[in-house]
């Protein structure tokens, strides 16, 4: 089992994969033209390749929701500083509330880590 810092390194990886993957499928024309597509057919099976030995140690809920959150803001960004997306505000606000999503499910591993449960976390409760 890979250690903490570790797992969240072959996390980053994976999220690194998964955004160029995205860029390859943009550049794939509807997988019209070959060389893209194999680029991106190839980043997206290393992404989850490299995926998989981060949930052995930080468990398949908080490995895929910190993949697929964290994928989709860096490829909004990607989209906006290399492709001139637009990035009006309500876009803004939603990659705003993925990326604080993303923080809090880290947080709460953390938290995890060092009590053993989300039992006592000092929030509010009904």
């Amino acid at each position: 089992m890979p250690s903490y810092s570790l797992a969240w390194i072959w996390l980053a990886a994976s999220i690194a994969a998964e955004a160029i993957g995205n860029m390859a499928l943009k550049h794939s024309q509807g997988f019209s033209l070959w060389l893209p597509t194999l680029a991106a057919s190839g980043c997206f099976m290393l992404a989850i390749w490299l995926m998989s030995p981060s949930m052995k140690r930080l468990g398949m809920g908080l490995s895929y929701a910190v993949w697929a959150g964290s994928g989709t803001a860096l490829t909004v960004l990607i989209g906006v500083l290399r492709y001139g997306e637009p990035l009006p505000s309500l876009r803004l606000e939603g990659l705003l509330l993925v990326v604080a999503g993303v923080v809090v499910l880290n947080l709460s591993a953390r938290y995890v880590m060092r009590t053993g449960s989300l039992d006592d976390v000092p929030l509010v409760r009904p």
